[in-house]
């Protein structure tokens, strides 16, 4: 029996910040930010299509007071030196907005089954007075060689603030092992439009590069998505090794009424062909505020590369036959 996918249209509904992971054993895990920002959840099925009808299983609850009480965010399921992780960011009650970086632990091989436990808000390096100080969100993980990288969002800043991309080498999976670097801050006026704003990363890689795509601008119709780009022969915690679009790869398509597109990550389908899970919007005229208006929605681009084998983000709209 085949199942299918439809590119670019919604996917998983009222699913914001979607992460898929494909594990070695083939099956894939997917998890997102849902309307009411209380918990964490996993869906998994052997085929990406499969993940749309999935059961989800949720594997943390927010607290009851206190940090971690209030606005869970973005979570990412990760499997960090033979273990199972999920990176988070969530608030307090009594202070909503003091957003901070968060790292679950499963016990066992089964994220499903199997127990997990709180590791507490992400440790900073060593002679690092500055990283978590301020609303801190939206990490991402990998690897590169033997080592293990930390990127996130942090605003910094008065007034409404400044939403910055910093880098740090880890230590272990819950602790930095060198001190914030700055790679990325909202300089262009499409990363500017009702808070200036990077966020949300996410990893690729393709060849000899590092692609490291990630959210510009306010929740809205203007949200949309920039790109980075270093060889995977560079120190990645060098920031003179990256370099940055002057425009973004991908924005609102009035025509096809994808609003806002944003939030990505990288996975691959049965086929080993490289594939981009994001959220995005199906209508302009958004009711109420924004971050609270459930409608984004995940949503399944296949990527191309241009002759420079450089990914290309397009609004292909087509079906995806699997197994």
């Amino acid at each position: 029996m085949k199942s299918s996918v439809i590119y670019n249209q919604k996917w998983i509904a009222q699913r914001a910040d979607p992460y898929v992971y494909r594990h070695t054993d083939g099956l894939y895990y997917f998890t997102a930010s849902i309307p009411s920002y209380d918990c964490i959840f996993l869906r998994r099925s052997e085929t990406l299509a499969g993940l749309a009808q999935a059961e989800e299983h949720v594997i943390w609850r927010k607290h009851d007071s206190g940090p971690q009480s209030i606005h869970v965010w973005a979570p990412e399921l990760h499997y960090v030196q033979g273990r199972w992780y999920v990176y988070y960011s969530a608030g307090d009650k009594d202070d909503i907005w003091a957003i901070r970086p968060y790292v679950l632990e499963c016990l066992g091989q089964d994220p499903i089954a199997d127990p997990w436990i709180e590791r507490g808000k992400i440790q900073r390096a060593e002679h690092d007075d500055f990283s978590f100080e301020s609303f801190s969100l939206d990490a991402t993980v990998f690897q590169l060689g033997e080592r293990w990288y930390y990127i996130w969002s942090e605003k910094v800043g008065v007034g409404k603030q400044i939403a910055n991309l910093y880098i740090a080498r880890m230590r272990t999976p819950y602790q930095l092992d060198t001190p914030q670097v700055l790679i990325s801050s909202p300089s262009y006026d499409w990363e500017r439009v009702g808070f200036w704003v990077n966020e949300g990363p996410a990893v690729l890689f393709h060849g000899d590069r590092l692609f490291l795509t990630y959210s510009a601008s306010e929740t809205g119709v203007d949200y949309c998505m920039g790109m980075l780009s270093c060889k995977v022969t560079d120190d990645p915690i060098d920031p003179a090794v990256w370099k940055k679009e002057r425009y973004p790869v991908l924005r609102t398509d009035e025509a096809l009424q994808i609003y806002g597109p944003g939030h990505n990550c990288f996975t691959k389908d049965e086929a080993g062909q490289d594939i981009m899970i994001f959220h995005a919007r199906t209508e302009r005229e958004i009711v109420g505020n924004p971050l609270y208006n459930p409608n984004r929605h995940a949503m399944v681009m296949p990527l191309r590369y241009d002759e420079k084998d450089w990914p290309i983000f397009s609004y292909q709209n087509g079906r995806e036959d699997e197994q």
